[in-house]
């Protein structure tokens, strides 16, 4: 059984949450602030947490750090924070995805879903050194790239850009820890860099690039591989 953990301080959206998520037989614990949230975290070792970010005790993203420092557990933040920025503080800090109040049932449960299947994959990620979609294949192994059966010559930072992405399937990165990975910490706001590359990169391996279906933009956010 998947253990969700829901931190919200709403207690109709509790009930509602609790309710549905056990009539799809997930077994649910429920905090009403982060305190307890991190205490029932450490003793019940959720699968997933549904976190909301306005708390009565402390706020979202300290939680999310809290978490972050002994647990890779997927966190989906819900809020009603519409802030592009606001979002981006949760991510960074260690989100997985972010779901704006008011939202579906359906989406919800979608996002949770897909959330655990990324937990799932990650102990096999060093071996997950061959990706093949519709249009290229990448080798992380031999940094080899192939589009149409054709060899596609990708620079090194090209090259370290797609391995996270491909890395992390689904997963929205923020533009910040791309520029820290690939750039260093100095050169975390130079948004513009990344544009550059992602662009090279959608016409080295898209069939459409002003269309991409692989290398996907979150404007004002970051960047996701969709496989």
């Amino acid at each position: 059984m998947t253990r969700v953990l829901v931190v919200e301080d709403d207690p109709q959206l509790v009930r509602a949450l609790v309710i549905n998520l056990r009539a799809r037989k997930y077994g649910v614990d429920a905090a009403p602030d982060g305190t307890t949230a991190l205490r029932i975290a450490a003793a019940r070792q959720p699968d997933v947490v549904l976190l909301d970010l306005g708390l009565p005790d402390m706020d979202g993203t300290d939680v999310i750090k809290a978490l972050r420092g002994w647990t890779r557990v997927p966190i989906v933040v819900l809020s009603a924070r519409r802030a592009s920025d606001e979002k981006v503080a949760a991510l960074d800090a260690g989100a997985d995805d972010y779901i704006t109040k008011p939202f579906s049932m359906d989406e919800l449960l979608a996002r949770l879903r897909a959330a655990v299947r990324r937990t799932e994959d990650i102990p096999l990620a060093p071996e997950t050194t061959f990706v093949t979609t519709e249009g290229f294949t990448i080798d992380l192994l031999a940094k080899k790239a192939t589009r149409d059966g054709h060899d596609v010559r990708l620079t090194p930072t090209e090259w370290h850009l797609m391995e996270i992405l491909v890395c992390n399937p689904g997963r929205l990165i923020t533009q910040k820890q791309l520029l820290q990975e690939v750039w260093g910490a100095s050169q975390s706001d130079k948004t513009n860099y990344l544009r550059v590359y992602m662009a090279q990169l959608r016409r080295k391996l898209e069939a459409d690039p002003a269309h991409p279906r692989y290398l996907i933009t979150e404007p004002g956010m970051g960047y996701r591989f969709e496989h």
